[in-house]
């Protein structure tokens, strides 16, 4: 069995892989990864909250441009994620503005991103229409 890790730490891998968050207790504002204090109230204590695996589009780019060795075009968007704003390519669909709308609905969806020297690999994470 391949040994698999997260391309970022708020990604849980397994049978039913999700996002999580970290919410402020104080005043519910949700940031992904490690926070020392809410953007918001400016409150410290948070807790780990599990984020909605299906979302709808708000906004997207079509990504004409990017880094050598990134295959172009593709999707980036904005989920709503049952009120939670998850930034993150829309896959699974024709970069074409006939293809992609706002308002879609999407769910989560994890897939291999690349394999190191000692055989791990690492799972990245996207949203992909549903039906």
């Amino acid at each position: 069995m391949v040994r698999q890790v997260p391309l970022v730490d708020y990604l849980v891998l397994g049978d039913n892989p999700h996002l999580v968050a970290r919410e402020c207790e104080q005043c519910g504002s949700r940031y992904f990864g490690r926070r020392n204090a809410c953007a918001g109230c400016f409150g410290t204590d948070f807790k780990t909250v599990r984020i909605s695996d299906e979302g709808t589009l708000e906004t997207f780019t079509i990504v004409a441009q990017a880094a050598p060795g990134i295959p172009v075009p593709f999707v980036s968007g904005v989920i709503d994620a049952d009120g939670t704003a998850v930034r993150a390519n829309v896959v699974n669909v024709e970069p074409n503005p006939d293809k992609v709308t706002m308002g879609m609905k999407l769910r989560l969806t994890t897939f291999p991103i690349g394999v190191d020297e000692a055989g791990v690999e690492a799972i990245g994470f996207g949203y992909e229409p549903v039906g």
